[in-house]
């Protein structure tokens, strides 16, 4: 069965706010089996634009991404972020 994996793009306003929603970001993480492939790190743009902060996620399938991002964990994680950083997020299946 092909992973799932969430990938978020973020520029971060707030410092303060974003630390609580990583800090109960990663408590969902532990909760819905995330593996942190990437978080923070070096990075270039190599066509288009690009953020100052990128994370990849593995999840042992889609749907457990999915299960994941509309979690009550997640969403009250999420609600610390909001007006703290612009973000692109989505899930993608593996091959």
């Amino acid at each position: 069965m092909p992973k799932g994996y969430i990938i978020a793009r973020v520029s971060i306003e707030d410092e303060g706010a974003y630390k609580t929603y990583a800090e109960l970001a990663r408590i969902a993480m532990q909760k819905y089996g995330a593996r942190i492939l990437a978080r923070g790190g070096r990075y270039e743009a190599l066509e288009g634009s690009a953020r100052p902060r990128n994370v990849i996620l593995e999840f042992d399938t889609f749907e457990a991404a999915l299960t994941y991002w509309k979690s009550n964990e997640y969403q009250d994680a999420r609600k610390h972020r909001i007006g703290a950083a612009e973000i692109e997020l989505c899930a993608v299946e593996g091959v």
